[in-house]
């Protein structure tokens, strides 16, 4: 599974429809001048894979939506194609389509152009392998450094992250917890 086109359109600087792809399974980058929305690009992207904007405020929202010059945008989206041929996005279809929509008094997620819950998004996600709290596709300016400074039970961990053990790690614990409880209570019975 890999991205395989972005679209963005209404968000920061992409007033109108931009597309971007098709993308390479294995690597890509992104290069040009300062300020020509290369930081805006993998904000984007962000905005529909990672927890960086989630739960935002009326203003934070507006602040999202393309202000420059010409007419005023009223709503904004970035679409994520997914390549699912190997199918781990729990789809049979070979693309997996994924928008997130924003206006002033909206924030909904699209899936293959139907309306689904953000948790629903993130579960999908997580079970394909994606990290909503670090977003390890995008190797931001610094994060190598970080990387070579960490300790190694935090390397363990961001390993268990990207490899998407660590989600199966939680709902095992939470599946313990419950199953204790559960144990309790038929003791006392």
């Amino acid at each position: 599974m890999h991205i395989k086109q972005i679209t963005i359109c209404g968000f920061k600087s992409y007033r109108d429809v931009t597309m971007a792809g098709p993308f390479d399974a294995n690597h890509n980058v992104v290069v040009g001048r300062n300020g020509s929305g290369k930081s805006n690009f993998f904000d984007a992207v962000r905005f529909v894979l990672s927890d960086k904007f989630a739960n935002l405020r009326a203003e934070e929202r507006m602040q999202l939506l393309h202000e420059g010059s010409g007419t005023s945008v009223l709503s904004a989206f970035v679409e994520v194609v997914f390549d699912n041929a190997d199918g781990r996005l729990l789809s049979d279809r070979p693309e997996v389509a994924l928008r997130r929509v924003i206006g002033l008094k909206k924030d909904e997620y699209l899936l293959d152009r139907k309306n689904v819950s953000r948790a629903e998004v993130f579960n999908i996600l997580e079970s394909a392998g994606f990290s909503r709290s670090n977003p390890y596709y995008i190797v931001e300016q610094g994060k190598v450094m970080t990387l070579c400074n960490m300790s190694d039970a935090q390397r363990i961990e961001l390993l268990k992250e990207v490899a998407g053990t660590r989600v199966y790690d939680e709902r095992r614990e939470e599946s313990r917890k419950i199953m204790e409880e559960t144990r309790l209570k038929r003791e006392k019975i």
